[in-house]
């Protein structure tokens, strides 16, 4: 019997196809940035849950329990299952993992790139983190949301890391536009970091998100 829940890994699905939705929406597999995730989370020791992030105030444990808890807001959003899942702001709570946190990780990983397969919910309005939004748009926030965090995970933990070039693409039409759009220079998550123009697409993504993409872990003493 397969575990029709865990992220793929076919060769098919790495080449998933880019398109449209019939009334024109653009939609893209979230599937290879999922699985980049799963990998990244399989590679993290117990021994390394209570350490730091380049997320202020979060150490790894709650930067997993927060991409658990966005898949499965976000695959709720997709299917328009809109209830607790999609009505709760991210900062109500700091997030944490349980004992089986790799198997719910992966599981609402998988469940999250199905979801989000049905070109259906790129079309339509949805809800997350209790606020009203276009599918469309709310596909190009869980990208950056897979993206961004991807790298957290990363960097925090030692790993190398390289992002589905859609999903990267999509975080990052998102975080500049959001800027550009800002009064302040600031991006979604804080205010911009500088990036050289000529720096790698990922490195402008994060500097975008208010991240400096120069952070390392702190040695261990």
């Amino acid at each position: 019997m397969t575990d029709d829940t865990a992220p793929r890994d076919t060769a098919t699905q790495d080449t998933a196809t880019q398109g449209t939705t019939t009334q024109g929406t653009a939609t893209f597999d979230l599937g290879p940035q999922t699985r980049v995730l799963a990998r990244l989370a399989e590679g993290v020791g117990d021994a390394r849950l209570a350490d730091p992030t380049p997320c202020p105030d979060l150490a790894v444990r709650h930067l997993l329990g927060h991409l658990t808890g966005l898949a499965v807001a976000f695959r709720d959003a997709a299917r328009k299952d809109l209830g607790a899942t999609t009505d709760t702001a991210p900062e109500s709570a700091v997030p944490d993992v349980g004992p089986a946190w790799r198997e719910e990780l992966t599981a609402a990983l998988g469940e999250l790139a199905e979801a989000w397969r049905d070109p259906g919910a790129w079309t339509g309005m949805t809800r997350a983190g209790g606020i009203d939004l276009p599918g469309e748009v709310a596909g190009a926030v869980v990208a950056d949301e897979l993206v961004i965090h991807g790298w957290d995970l990363a960097r925090a933990t030692g790993q190398d890391y390289e992002p589905d070039p859609a999903a990267l693409q999509a975080a990052y039409g998102l975080l500049s536009a959001a800027a550009e759009e800002s009064e302040r220079d600031e991006g979604m998550f804080g205010p911009v970091v500088d990036v050289p123009a000529g720096a790698p697409l990922l490195e402008r993504a994060v500097g975008l998100s208010g991240r400096d993409p120069g952070w390392t872990r702190p040695a261990r003493p």
